[in-house]
């Protein structure tokens, strides 16, 4: 491909090579990042949003046991570190001494509150979830 310039009088004839596109081949970390879901920690609570289902499988979500509530307000202390994974509901959990600062869980996420957490969970829309006591 060529590309025709011109200065005064003459014109003159610049090739143009095509930008390669980014690839796997080129970028192995790109496709790595888009492949893994991301987890991030905020107030000591981690959340993972919509993992894989080969990681729900690893983990064997489906064969823990099952908790719901509905729509509510309270407090809860964590005995032992807890995972879980919200098949239903929202939720914004209030660790204990966070002021106004919060952590919100929806369906699709993957949970783990650590040992001894105090907190208080606020539901706005009724929960199901699989969870894992440590």
């Amino acid at each position: 491909m060529a590309c025709a310039l011109a200065f005064g009088s003459s014109t003159l004839l610049s090739p143009i090579k095509p930008t390669p596109k980014p690839s796997s081949l080129h970028y192995p970390l790109a496709a790595k990042v888009r492949a893994e879901s991301m987890a991030t920690e905020k107030l000591g609570i981690k959340v993972e949003k919509n993992p894989p289902d080969s990681k729900l499988s690893q983990l064997g979500v489906y064969q823990w046991p099952k908790w719901g509530c509905p729509p509510s307000k309270f407090p809860w202390t964590y005995e032992s570190k807890e995972t879980c994974y919200l098949l239903k509901g929202k939720v914004k959990v209030y660790p204990d001494g966070s002021k106004d600062q919060f952590v919100e869980i929806g369906a699709g996420d993957l949970v783990e509150f650590p040992k001894g957490m105090g907190c208080t969970w606020e539901v706005s829309e009724a929960v199901d979830k699989h969870y894992k006591f440590d």
